[in-house]
């Protein structure tokens, strides 16, 4: 006996992706629906060898559903995401809506797994941002053998992180250049993306950090540890998938390199790939399409004491998103609902 799956925002990146990672990992179900807004009613999406046609999520009804992934922004998780919960459809929700509540559990599902028995408080669970969740995959096994202080990061995010309109616009821009009358200004962008780096996520805040920074904080502090003091500056960069990041860490005790490279390669989800040679590391155009979050250039940092630096690279789209839930879905069938 499977699951009854709903993927609301089957037609985006990230819902598509969501439909294609159910089948390759072949997640137990009975039943599989694709939802989108009524502007995409009659849709076709791809799940495994077959093909879906997507619903109106605003006359669908969730009676019956065992689990909703939501793939949607904020207002549409807002309006849908209660009804479907309350109607006994446990919610996966990729927006940051409800990251930051105390009462819905936020999940990677290498790190804190213990944290799904606290769905049933609202029948939610909370996916983390795409530049967090490769991020504390990568600090866990650290922090569990020499207690993280600090977290240094500065993120490498690529344009799929703002939707298909952020792949469009790189892409646009791109060509417009070697065009002298094609003229391309920044839409979904502040500034020009193409052969452009531009140090600006999400809105800024008071204290001139942006929102984007500050959920790397928060949300380091609410999966790993509250003690743990993170620093952020996230930029996004001409790559169409695959955010990287450069970690430097500060522990409580001191971790050799070496013992932290063995702690790495034993740990889950963590693919560790770091020889000091041309080519010995990875960049994001190799991670695309792969389920790993891909750590390279460990080495000790001698300008505090306790200090690493390493390199971070995933695919935004999985592990920063769709693969998130998808796992946090089978942690919730295999721990809690066990049907599958």
């Amino acid at each position: 006996m499977g699951y009854r799956v709903a993927v609301v925002g089957a037609t985006g990146n990230v819902g598509r992706e969501m439909l294609n990672i159910l089948a390759e990992r072949q997640f137990p179900t009975d039943e599989v629906v694709a939802l989108a807004s009524r502007r995409s009613l009659g849709t076709e999406v791809s799940y495994g060898d077959t093909t879906l046609t997507c619903k109106d999520l605003d006359t669908f009804d969730f009676t019956g559903w065992d689990m909703a992934l939501f793939a949607v922004g904020s207002e549409a998780t807002k309006k849908y995401a209660p009804g479907a919960a309350k109607a006994g459809c446990v919610v996966i929700d990729n927006s940051s809506l409800y990251r930051y509540d105390p009462d819905i559990p936020l999940i990677v599902p290498e790190v804190n797994p213990e944290a799904v028995h606290g769905y049933a408080k609202k029948n939610i669970i909370a996916n983390p941002n795409c530049s967090t969740a490769q991020m504390v995959v990568a600090l866990k096994p650290l922090h569990d053998r020499a207690t993280i202080k600090r977290v240094v990061v500065s993120t490498y995010q690529s344009v799929s992180g703002a939707g298909k309109e952020g792949i469009d616009e790189l892409w646009d821009q791109t060509k417009s250049i070697y065009n002298p009358t094609d003229d391309k200004p920044p839409q979904k962008f502040t500034k020009q993306i193409a052969f452009n780096v531009i140090p600006h996520i999400d809105v800024f805040m008071e204290d001139g950090s942006t929102k984007e920074e500050w959920k790397m904080v928060a949300e380091t502090k609410k999966i790993v540890d509250p003690k743990i003091k993170v620093t952020a500056t996230c930029v996004r960069v001409p790559v169409f998938v695959g955010h990287s990041e450069a970690v430097n860490i500060e522990f409580e005790d001191h971790l050799d390199e070496d013992e932290a490279r063995d702690i790495l390669r034993e740990a889950p989800g963590i693919m560790v790939i770091d020889k000091r040679e041309d080519g010995g590391y990875v960049s994001p155009v190799e991670c695309v399409g792969d389920f790993a979050t891909f750590i390279s250039r460990i080495r000790q940092d001698s300008t505090i004491d306790n200090g690493l630096n390493l390199w971070c690279v995933s695919d935004n789209l999985r592990k920063g998103a769709a693969l998130n839930a998808v796992q946090i879905a089978e942690l919730l069938g295999r721990e809690v609902l066990k049907k599958g």
